[in-house]
């Protein structure tokens, strides 16, 4: 009886075992790393809600490869080191698949060798100053061609040549800004200033100070997270609006206008690849179930979009590879396709990142963004500005 007993006993903590095993090969982990602390916490956090969005209904219709997504979620804090040390905890602890996340190029610059060391892969949401192809990475924004370029040649033919450059001192805005004084050049335009603050800077006095004193006809804006908030509020405190010097922004979209007063912001453009308003039955359902899933209230944006869409092409391109190896899935990915909200969107397969339609946008009275210009096809990406000759040697 005893022998019996003890045999059940081994038997039923195999078969526990074994069903724990199975449990856990029922699912796959990635990794979502973004700011939900810090000045960048504005804008990350909503990009995180739209990768859990994304996973959630991927995991609600079956998974990926009959496997369920589990989420393993670090805070970057929007400092670059800590992105780095949670890229590494991520990839070597906790052993995703992938990652979704950053923002700032410096803290895409910062995991970019750990993603490359330990050889995982990085899905990127944001738009960015170019100038890079890893193989480690895939990124989902714009490349240079498809949001600095266009809006710098719209603002020279709608608005004036004489432009000032305002940023946060970092890689991004540095590297924009130089790529902006080769097209101006080209242009025959007018630099007529050219000012950094630091991440989460709020003092623009002096800036605001030299504007008025040069009279562009354009700021060029190239600052982000907190730092929006500041710097409009500064130019409206010294009566300047859309109607007296308009500013076109590249890190600005509907969720920062949420966070913001929309008098101080109204008229003034932005340049992206997607807004809540693009036309289009896909795009509808998305801001529908996003909107349902975080409140009435929340607004889309094209890195919302595009952390969204990350999140769907990833899973595609396991599907194509039958594995969830990063090089089967890099390999699956080139040329994949996805119907996203902003319309087909195709991962290049020499440098992965996307086609991506261009749109320039006037903020509203209401916090919503216009349209009024639009690329009829989608733009190959050129990260490195390759068919400008006025771009040799950046």
């Amino acid at each position: 009886m005893k022998k019996i007993i003890a045999f059940s006993a081994a038997l039923a903590s195999v078969l526990m075992f074994t069903a724990c095993s199975a449990s856990r090969k029922e699912t796959i982990k990635v990794g979502i790393l973004h700011s939900s602390t810090g000045t960048m916490a504005i804008s990350e956090s909503p990009v995180r809600d739209s990768e859990l969005l994304a996973i959630k209904e991927i995991n609600e219709a079956g998974g990926v490869l009959g496997r369920q997504i589990e989420v393993v979620e670090e805070d970057g804090a929007s400092d670059p080191n800590v992105f780095a040390e949670k890229a590494r905890k991520l990839l070597v602890e906790d052993k995703v698949a992938t990652v979704f996340g950053c923002w700032t190029s410096a803290s895409r610059k910062a995991v970019k060798p750990v993603f490359e060391e330990l050889f995982g892969l990085l899905w990127y949401p944001v738009q960015y100053e170019g100038m890079e192809a890893s193989p480690n990475i895939m990124y989902m924004g714009a490349s240079p061609n498809q949001q600095i370029v266009p809006a710098v040649d719209y603002c020279a033919e709608n608005i004036g040549k004489r432009m000032f450059l305002v940023g946060n001192d970092y890689v991004f805005p540095r590297t924009a800004n130089r790529i902006i004084k080769a097209q101006l050049a080209q242009l025959d335009g007018v630099c007529a200033g050219e000012e950094y603050v630091p991440m989460g800077g709020t003092d623009f006095s002096s800036i605001i100070a030299k504007i008025k004193l040069f009279k562009p006809n354009v700021i060029l804006n190239t600052l982000n997270g907190d730092s929006n908030v500041a710097f409009f509020e500064a130019l409206d405190r010294a009566g300047i609006n859309s109607s007296v010097i308009p500013v076109m922004s590249f890190s600005i979209t509907e969720q920062e206008v949420a966070k913001m007063n929309v008098e101080k912001l109204a008229g003034n453009f932005v340049s992206w690849n997607y807004y809540e308003t693009t036309q289009g039955p896909k795009n509808e359902k998305f801001v529908s179930d996003y909107k349902n899933a975080y409140g009435s209230d929340r607004m889309t944006g094209d890195p919302i979009e595009a952390g969204y869409i990350s999140v769907y092409m990833w899973a595609a391109a396991c599907e194509k590879a039958m594995s969830f190896d990063v090089e089967a899935v890099r390999i699956a990915s080139k040329g994949l396709s996805f119907n996203a909200p902003e319309g087909i969107v195709t991962i290049d397969g020499g440098n992965q990142h996307l086609y991506k339609h261009v749109r320039i946008g006037q903020i509203n009275s209401k916090g919503q963004i216009d349209e009024v210009w639009a690329t009829p096809l989608a733009i190959k990406p050129d990260p490195y500005l390759s068919t400008y000759h006025w771009a040799r040697g950046l």
